[in-house]
């Protein structure tokens, strides 16, 4: 079973320094029918202009990733965590028993153009971390690579849920096949370009949720970047 969710049918918010869709429910965006999907709870595009971002703010209880598709995000938090995350990098957050950061467009002339997800973690109160990992074209190019993992297995960030978080960068004509265990399910999230998945076609800022499904398979119409969650 695929359920769609379409770019357009997000929730939509420009504050001038921000343009920024939300995939489930996210702060002023409110529909008691996209709260998330299994453990997956926030999917947000969001587009900062040059020198901009967001000021030192508090979470907890949440594992955050922030994907960074063009641009700079400049990341600061009270664990010590701190850098600068490029296309090709992602980082993770483990707010845990709490953390405040801020983060910014790490430059005064271009926008970052990034993802930031956001999952429920498998128990409330760990302690608070920041990691930060490079996964170069070479190892997404038509094929799926592991970005996050409960295990941090072949080298992914370690987060603290039952899910496993992949990327590929798929050439026209390309094909990635990704095989789900008994009682598993998927979300995918297209950041660019145009895939079919089965019978369904998905474009930028599309997204899919997938049960009852064995397997599953993607199909690039043109150059594509997308990002696959398997999930409990």
């Amino acid at each position: 079973m695929i359920q769609v969710r379409k770019s357009n049918d997000r929730g939509h918010a420009d504050h001038g320094w921000l343009d920024t869709h939300h995939t489930f429910s996210f702060a002023d965006y409110y529909d008691p029918e996209e709260m998330g999907f299994r453990a997956l709870r926030v999917i947000n595009e969001d587009r900062v202009a040059p020198g901009q971002g967001f000021g030192t703010h508090g979470h907890r209880d949440m594992e955050i990733l922030s994907y960074v598709l063009d641009g700079g995000l400049a990341h600061k938090d009270s664990t010590g965590g701190g850098g600068v995350t490029r296309p090709g990098d992602v980082q993770r957050m483990s707010a845990g028993t709490g953390v405040m950061h801020s983060e910014f467009n790490a430059s005064r002339t271009e926008p970052v153009h990034f993802l930031q997800i956001w999952l429920v973690p498998d128990r409330r109160g760990i302690t608070p971390g920041y990691e930060q990992k490079h996964f170069p074209p070479e190892q997404r190019q038509g094929q799926l690579r592991l970005i996050a993992s409960p295990d941090a297995s072949d080298g992914s960030l370690k987060i603290h849920q039952d899910a496993r978080v992949y990327t590929t960068l798929l050439g026209k004509g390309d094909s990635v096949t990704h095989a789900l265990a008994a009682g598993r399910h998927a979300w995918v999230q297209v950041a660019r370009g145009k895939v079919r998945l089965g019978d369904v076609t998905l474009s930028a800022g599309d997204g899919a949720a997938i049960s009852e499904e064995s397997s599953l398979r993607l199909t690039a119409d043109e150059p594509s970047e997308v990002l696959l969650f398997d999930l409990a």
